[in-house]
């Protein structure tokens, strides 16, 4: 029998994305870091299949389960599956964290021929799905990103009215949706996260690719957390942490990014020139999928309100499943230039517009753009009129639940 979770709240953005693919001859791929919800997605689906379809076979395979322990490679898998699919029937294959399997896509590559296997999985390891999917399945599969809840899904899940303590319980704690079942305190959440932090850095980097200690890594993480949207080079990173006294070289940096960027802890974003429409080779900015990791990581400071926000626009922004970069045009910077379906939107990020010159460098530099996209200035404050010289204002909260 599965174990599903007792009165399931749809995440429905993910569900609109996933339903005009179910029995359709392509593998759903949902990623993403490890307890953000992509097994709580694959129980939706299922819940969806069993209204929708009269008598579904599900096979349900969960890696961290241990009463699949013997699955260990894809002929494991093939086997395995083989056993359970019924020829009668419409069978719905669902393989939680499928990167424990070796050579999983063998597997995945023979059974989607047969035409009555509808396939599901998830994993936590973007370059192990992107590498392989890509090699062996392609334009057999679709990928879908599941992230942290959104802030309207972190008030629906626990059923709290949009309030000013609501949004600093979500900016200081995090969307990760199992939240739902402890108290909202710092001692209790901040533990909690804590150990999903060091469950990632060691089964997702550190086991994964065999790295003899955390130390180095932690302090990296540490650095990031306490930097996030300033723009850095590996070098200046390895000459900052060079003079805390660890000697770690840009090349070995960028490989402890990739690696962590591949365990979806961080996200890497790219500086894109404006005029002359190319990305930059280097100097990117980091942002943390989870701020509520990130403020586990070095505590959650009311001084750091502005860099939580802009990492707050960041994650909007990728749940809404926009491509997103940093904008760059005569020296000026655009903090996010969000694409979707060959549409655009400029957004700037300040805490608080303060004073005049405030005012005209984030306006401003919106205004420099010459094209007919939407533009925003987004801030903590209110703001007059809603409107400087026809660009938006629009408060984060209001932001966040449009």
């Amino acid at each position: 029998m599965l174990n599903k979770p007792e009165n399931l709240i749809y995440r429905s953005k993910y569900m609109e994305r996933i339903i005009p693919f179910i029995g359709k001859n392509i593998i759903k791929v949902l990623t993403g870091q490890r307890r953000v919800g992509k097994s709580y997605m694959l129980f939706q689906i299922m819940d969806y299949l069993s209204k929708n379809d009269k008598k579904p076979n599900i096979i349900y395979i969960n890696k961290e389960d241990l009463a699949f322990d013997g699955i260990k490679t894809y002929s494991d898998l093939n086997d395995y599956v083989k056993t359970k699919i019924d020829s009668e029937t419409n069978n719905y294959l669902f393989v939680d964290e499928i990167q424990d399997i070796q050579q999983f896509e063998k597997a995945l590559r023979s059974l989607i021929l047969k035409k009555n296997v509808d396939i599901y999985c998830t994993g936590s390891n973007g370059n192990l799905l992107s590498g392989e999917m890509a090699t062996y399945l392609s334009g057999r599969h679709i990928t879908i990103p599941i992230y942290s809840l959104s802030y309207p899904e972190f008030l629906l899940f626990h059923k709290l009215d949009e309030t000013e303590d609501s949004f600093l319980k979500y900016i200081k704690y995090g969307g990760l949706p199992y939240l739902v079942n402890l108290t909202l305190n710092n001692q209790i959440v901040f533990e909690y996260l804590k150990n999903i932090y060091l469950t990632i850095i060691y089964r997702d980097v550190v086991s994964r690719y065999h790295i003899r200690g955390t130390r180095l890594l932690e302090q990296l993480l540490q650095f990031l957390a306490d930097n996030i949207g300033s723009i850095f080079s590996s070098k200046k990173i390895s000459d900052f942490l060079k003079s805390q006294k660890i000697n770690i070289s840009p090349n070995q940096i960028l490989t402890y990014l990739d690696y962590l960027a591949n365990a979806y802890l961080i996200q890497r974003v790219s500086r894109y020139d404006l005029i002359g429409k190319r990305i930059f080779d280097s100097g990117e900015k980091y942002y943390f999928e989870n701020l509520g990791i990130r403020n586990a990581i070095i505590g959650f400071k009311p001084n750091d309100l502005g860099k939580i926000l802009e990492n707050i626009v960041y994650n909007k922004m990728k749940i809404e499943n926009y491509d997103v970069r940093i904008g760059k045009q005569n020296g000026n910077e655009i903090d996010f230039v969000c694409e979707r379906n060959n549409e655009k939107i400029y957004l700037q990020v300040t805490l608080k517009l303060i004073d005049e010159n405030t005012i005209e460098r984030e306006f401003g530099n919106l205004l420099k753009i010459d094209d007919n996209f939407p533009k925003k200035v987004i801030t903590m404050d209110n703001f007059l009129g809603n409107t400087y010289k026809g660009i938006e204002h629009q408060n984060i909260r209001e932001f966040l639940v449009s």
